[in-house]
């Protein structure tokens, strides 16, 4: 369906941004969506038979949400109203909504409300646009960098389908920005700009799928180019334009997470090389320093444990280390426990005795403490029988007393199992010994004093 004439008058005033000029204006035009908008696909077919539902667009900046929105609009030949959570209300929404009715009853057209950044709008906020959704006052199309599950409230995800967006990938950022110095109503064809294959290239893959910010580059560059007599984008000019190779990171959002997740599976995987680039990922686009050694410290204690000990100790000295250089030579100490960490032998048995012993909490309750492992700081407490009989290990061979230590009720229960892995090994067996010390110790004392026929 063509463009309705506003949307055709958009297009030809070059006066407006290039991002905003080659908005794709049909659905064949958005690229990088298929599963959504291919042939068939559910929510294509929902738009060409003019149902469209209310819908949550949740995908990274500069992936189509709003163009998206806007051309469900223009493709079934709705009022398109465009509201910023960030810089309106529920007195806005209220205004909109009985613009809306009006809209329906005089022109009997329907309107869809296009609500960018939704996700900050509180729950009560959310809740506004409710009885107007269910209604069918309007289609309410959301947009949110966020996971709606979280920042969304259940009651408005139950009214609306959520779609993903894909990020863009580098073949559709080049498509887009040699479509822009091809076409000359919309794009640059007219300016007779050119551009080597390094700078669509340079502008393809360093714009991390973010077609707004490959656009407004590609704007930027060819200012500089028609300034030259042969009109040629270079990848120099490319990489002024973007000025810096900004990371898609939000400290609040999934790609926090998902790469703070992918650091510590590399490290648990034993793959410096996988582990030093998530790192990398963060720590170059902003995140605190201590976030990512507080993480190793954990790791350190949970995933290599008693495996290599020295771990726990070298990432404890890199926050120190980090402290003392500050940033950025504070990356040096944190590559090198980065390397220690992922290459040190790994064992979890320190977390499963923790979780093993916790259990035992929670299924025995609170158990009698034995009576010479209790404290007898008066003389109450020692007439009572606290204290007495306990033997102090430092006394005996070996500095150890094959005596139980736990309550009757657990004894013989085993929460620690030692691995096999790295210097774990060797504190498995000797813990195999004592252990097999105080089992006969123990059976000696269940047999009771030998008597003589």
């Amino acid at each position: 369906m063509p463009p309705d004439s506003s949307q055709q008058e958009l297009f030809e005033d070059r006066s407006l941004p290039l991002a905003e000029r080659m908005r794709p204006r049909t659905l064949d035009e958005i690229l990088g969506q298929e599963h959504l908008l291919g042939e068939g696909r559910l929510l294509r077919q929902a738009i060409e038979r003019d149902e469209v539902p209310s819908m949550i667009l949740w995908g990274p900046p500069g992936s189509g949400k709003t163009t998206l929105a806007r051309v469900i609009a223009n493709a079934t030949r709705r009022a398109f109203v465009p509201f910023s959570a960030v810089l309106g209300g529920v007195a806005d929404v209220r205004k909109i909504i009985a613009e809306a009715e009006q809209r329906r009853i005089r022109e009997g057209r329907k309107t869809i409300l296009f609500v960018d950044e939704i996700h900050r709008f509180n729950k009560a906020q959310q809740d506004a646009f409710l009885p107007h959704v269910e209604r069918g006052t309007i289609v309410l199309v959301g947009a949110t960098t966020e996971n709606p599950s979280f920042a969304l409230n259940a009651a408005l995800l139950s009214r609306a389908r959520v779609y993903v967006l894909n990020p863009l990938g580098e073949e559709h950022i080049r498509s887009i920005v040699e479509r822009a110095l091809a076409l000359p109503d919309r794009g640059l064809g007219h300016t007779g700009v050119k551009a080597t294959p390094e700078a669509i290239e340079y502008l393809s893959q360093f714009s991390f799928g973010d077609a707004r910010r490959a656009l407004a580059a590609l704007e930027v560059a060819a200012a500089a180019a028609l300034a030259r007599e042969d009109r040629t984008i270079t990848r120099q000019d490319a990489e002024q334009a973007l000025a810096r190779r900004s990371l898609l990171y939000d400290k609040r959002g999934d790609e926090h997470y998902d790469l703070a997740s992918a650091f510590i599976k590399s490290l648990r995987g034993s793959d410096p090389d996988a582990a030093l680039y998530y790192a990398a990922r963060m720590l170059e686009a902003g995140e605190d320093p201590r976030f990512v050694i507080r993480r190793m410290v954990i790791f350190a204690a949970e995933d290599i444990g008693l495996a290599d000990p020295r771990a726990l100790a070298i990432a404890v000295d890199c926050m120190h280390a980090v402290e003392l250089v500050g940033w950025p030579e504070g990356y040096l100490p944190i590559s090198m426990a980065i390397c220690y960490l992922a290459v040190a032998p790994k064992s979890n048995s320190a977390l499963r005795a923790y979780q093993a012993a916790k259990a035992a909490v929670a299924e025995k309750g609170a158990l009698s403490i034995p009576l010479e492992l209790r404290n007898a700081p008066t003389q109450l407490l020692k007439k009572l029988g606290h204290g007495r009989g306990y033997a102090y290990p430092h006394d005996y061979p070996g500095h150890f007393v094959p005596r139980d230590y736990l309550p009757e009720e657990l004894r013989g229960r085993r929460f620690y199992e030692p691995t096999e892995q790295g210097l774990e090994k060797q504190i498995a067996e000797r813990l195999r010994i004592l252990r097999e010390r105080v089992e006969t110790a123990r059976a000696e004392t269940e047999r009771g004093p030998r008597t003589k026929d």
